[in-house]
């Protein structure tokens, strides 16, 4: 059996958590199947390289696009010979339901965000958003399968899209290597950033997007003990405006407590194990997270996790054992924001103080963590079950 992949990202242009996942899934896929990956960029190691089409250059928002629906054509143009064909995020999806269309083989789509859910993104798109939403809208529906991260991701695609067949949906969780991520005793990483390895630390790690909840985190930072120490690995802003509202929390946050600390560039793997394996626990105030792969990442490199209760965050990490879930009572607009930001941010703040202020506990919840991690979320357990869903679609 031969598969393709299509994904916006493959090592080494990695950036978020879909990204993560396709580079791992493809790993242990071809250790089964015969595997061809088709992402954006250069060809390289493991990957075939799709560029978009030059007479969409421009920096108006919706040829970013366009310029993704390019990509798309040319990759359904190279996909000879695959058997299946499962594409990832919408940048690719529309190139899966192509490829499904020209070789007459079954289209797999994973779910690993769903755009109605996301219309913040129109902020960064502009009119390119109604293009994302068309090129999602058409695969998902069409598709033989649909893979959702989570439960709570399976509500949702049956939710936003009530053509879509519920029998087509199938869980299979993302996974975690937790052979690489684990626990890094070392130092040299911390130091070279500035982080006191011996002052109690929370972590988040993340893109700067509204999705992520930053700025709850920082306005929740403002209740938290003023001895704890605020590591932001926070990058690759959507827009510049949220990079400038981000901007403003954090000078704001520094001009009344010190040990905060912003490393705006996307670090490699290894410092963010480093930096991950030393914090006290890792905040993820996301306001929508279908599953949240960097919470999995943080509790493998036995870290405390304190996150929002929503999507499937609360599949992830175990209320009062692996970390704690913070409440949240979102507005009606399909944001997702909090209807009282103020509230979710001193709900926020006491349970990132709870288990700051409790280091023992804190060890124990990561310890737990990891166990979880290593027990529930193997990714070769999850290619497993992808080339079974393969094998289903295939066999006549």
């Amino acid at each position: 059996m031969r598969a393709a992949l299509l994904t916006r990202e493959y090592p080494p242009d990695v950036y978020g958590g879909a990204g993560v996942h396709t580079e791992y899934l493809a790993r242990e896929l071809r250790k089964l199947i015969d595997v061809d990956v088709h992402a954006w960029g250069p060809s390289r190691e493991g990957a075939i390289g799709h560029e978009a089409w030059d007479a969409l250059s421009g920096s108006e928002p919706e040829l970013a696009a366009l310029r993704a629906m390019s990509i798309d054509l040319t990759m359904a143009a190279q996909t000879t010979g695959a058997d299946v064909v499962h594409s990832h995020t919408w940048y690719a999806n529309l190139g899966g339901h192509l490829t499904k269309l020209v070789r007459g083989i079954p289209h797999v789509m994973t779910a690993h965000s769903l755009e109605p859910l996301r219309p913040w993104k129109a902020e960064q798109l502009g009119g390119g958003y109604a293009l994302s939403s068309f090129c999602e809208r058409t695969a998902i529906e069409a598709a033989d399968a649909v893979i959702a991260v989570s439960e709570g991701m399976r509500r949702d695609v049956l939710a936003a899209y009530p053509a879509v067949d519920a029998r087509r949906v199938s869980v299979i969780y993302n996974g975690i290597d937790v052979a690489q991520y684990a626990p890094d005793g070392g130092t040299e990483v911390l130091e070279r950033h500035g982080i006191d390895p011996g002052a109690p630390t929370i972590a988040f790690v993340g893109r700067i997007t509204r999705q992520k909840g930053v700025e709850h985190l920082l306005a929740a930072m403002e209740h938290v003990d003023p001895a704890v120490q605020l590591v932001l690995c926070a990058g690759a802003p959507d827009t510049p405006e949220i990079e400038a509202a981000v901007t403003a929390r954090v000078e704001r946050l520094r001009e009344h407590r010190e040990g905060v600390l912003w490393i705006e560039q996307m670090l490699p793997k290894p410092e963010v194990i480093q930096i991950l394996s030393h914090a006290t626990v890792f905040a993820c105030p996301s306001i929508y997270e279908p599953l949240g792969i960097v919470n999995l990442e943080a509790m493998a490199c036995e870290t405390a996790v304190v996150a929002t209760a929503t999507g499937g965050i609360v599949e992830v990490v175990d209320d009062g054992v692996t970390g704690l879930l913070v409440p949240i009572d979102p507005v009606d607009d399909g944001t997702g924001e909090p209807r009282d930001p103020a509230r979710f941010a001193r709900d926020f703040a006491q349970r990132l103080d709870e288990v700051v202020g409790d280091p023992q506990r804190a060890t124990e919840m990561g310890r737990a963590g990891r166990a979880r991690a290593i027990e529930r979320f193997d990714w070769g357990a999850i290619a497993r079950e992808t080339v079974a869903l393969y094998e289903r679609l295939i066999e006549p």
